[in-house]
């Protein structure tokens, strides 16, 4: 029987801070990282809100310093989505003790950093200079800048990572789905070590404005920690967030062999397409149950054997309806007495960022047998008063199995399962 698979490191970048212990704590407290938009002028765009990753001014404790990740030479090179793989990347390496020094070991390291839109910012900026001063006036970093693969390509470039190199872009799911595709590579020999999840960084006017336009962003303004509102009722559209999560993944007689510490097992992963509309999933829930399905079959479980969820749930009520009607589907009888969280609730949708950030939180409620609470979770919608969701506050509970949804535009469907060591 083959080794299973373990993670050894994980980092974060995070609208509740930068690391994964702050993030986690803060997450825990029932904090909210969204907040008004101050990086630019919003000024009549009706988005005023959305889960921004915090600086140093506007918290000391763990706040994003991007000078601790790059110089000011390599930050001209490189788009806010890579720099905030860079620190995630470090800190989960860090965590792994993964520094491969032999070409034997760089080659076995897959680089594997989903992303759902990539550099957008540079691509808006670009134009905007391509306009006003013309086409000489275009930097030539700018392709570079914005390709969404340069995250996986700039972490791989730092640390010598030599083997297989790769970032889903599959909205919402490319998170989920980058760290399939590592488990898969280390499965069949490609890899035996994978660094793998999901880095965002698109709060930007036309990002903004295009996802109005569909009407699936949260005009909220006034209050904006509670902006984000899965389940709920009062919900009216998602709120846009950015960030990193990357976790290093490898077989447990690996991470054995070189006297490093597993944190959690990674049981089972699903991957479907729905094959019905580019933005709505089926009444019924069937391609992301499908997904949920593959996953459960890869850990070999049970649907009730899993003790927890963090469901997908951006906020928005088409997407969270579909969610629960998947749920549904797979979980039939079982699925009231599963506990389920939203954690965009704190954080935000970080897009191909959330996969990454979300996988992390569902291996951290594992190991320590705390589930994260759904903020603002106050009136859910009426057909859902049978469901356990983990509302407000968080609660201690042990969790062997902890399910983790990403659904992405397109009909994209993923479904991880984390396990307690």
């Amino acid at each position: 029987m083959s080794s299973p698979l373990v993670i050894t490191g994980m980092g974060m970048v995070s609208p509740l801070g930068c690391g994964v212990n702050a993030s986690w704590e803060r997450l825990l407290a029932g904090r909210s990282g969204v907040s008004s938009i101050t990086r630019f002028d919003t000024g009549e765009l009706p988005i005023k809100v959305a889960g921004s990753v915090p600086g140093m001014e506007s918290d000391p404790e763990a706040g994003f310093d991007p000078d601790r990740v790059a110089d000011a030479k390599e930050r001209r090179k490189m788009e806010l989505f890579s720099l905030y793989a860079m620190a995630a990347a470090d800190e989960a390496l860090t965590q792994a003790n993964w520094f491969p020094s032999t070409d034997e070991d760089r080659l076995a390291t897959a680089t594997i950093v989903g992303s759902g839109i990539g550099g957008f910012p540079t691509i808006t900026q670009a134009q905007n200079t391509l306009t006003t001063r013309g086409h000489r006036r275009l930097s030539p970093f700018t392709v570079p800048a914005f390709l969404a693969n340069l995250a996986a390509g700039n972490v791989s470039i730092r640390y010598g990572l030599r083997g297989p190199l790769g970032c889903p872009v599959t909205a919402c799911a490319a998170g989920v789905q980058a760290i399939g595709d590592g488990m898969r590579m280390i499965r069949s020999g490609e890899a035996e070590v994978a660094l793998v999840g999901g880095a965002e960084a698109c709060i930007d006017p036309l990002s903004l404005a295009s996802f109005h336009a569909m009407k699936a962003l949260s005009t909220e303004q006034e209050a904006p920690a509670k902006a984000s509102r899965p389940f709920d009722q009062a919900r009216n559209g998602f709120v846009m967030g950015e960030g990193a999560g990357l976790l290093v993944i490898e077989t447990l007689a690996h991470a054995e062999a070189r006297g490093a510490t597993p944190l959690a097992f990674l049981s089972g992963y699903g991957t479907s397409a729905d094959a019905h509309h580019i933005t709505a999933g089926p009444e019924d829930g069937a391609g992301a149950a499908a997904a949920i399905r593959a996953a459960l079959r890869m850990a070999g479980l049970a649907p009730e054997a899993i003790d927890h969820i963090n469901a997908h749930a951006t906020s928005t009520p088409v997407g969270d309806r579909a969610e629960i009607a998947s749920l549904r589907n797979a979980f039939g009888d079982a699925l009231p007495g599963i506990p389920i969280s939203a954690t965009k609730s704190a954080t935000g949708h970080l897009l191909g960022a959330a996969g990454g950030v979300e996988s992390i939180f569902s291996a951290l409620a594992a190991i320590h047998g705390q589930l994260p609470p759904t903020l603002n979770l106050e009136h859910a919608d009426e057909d859902l008063s049978d469901l356990d969701f983990v509302a407000g506050e968080a609660r201690e509970h042990r969790s062997q199995h902890v399910l983790c949804n990403g659904f992405g535009f397109g009909g994209v469907n993923a479904a991880l399962i984390v396990s307690k060591v």
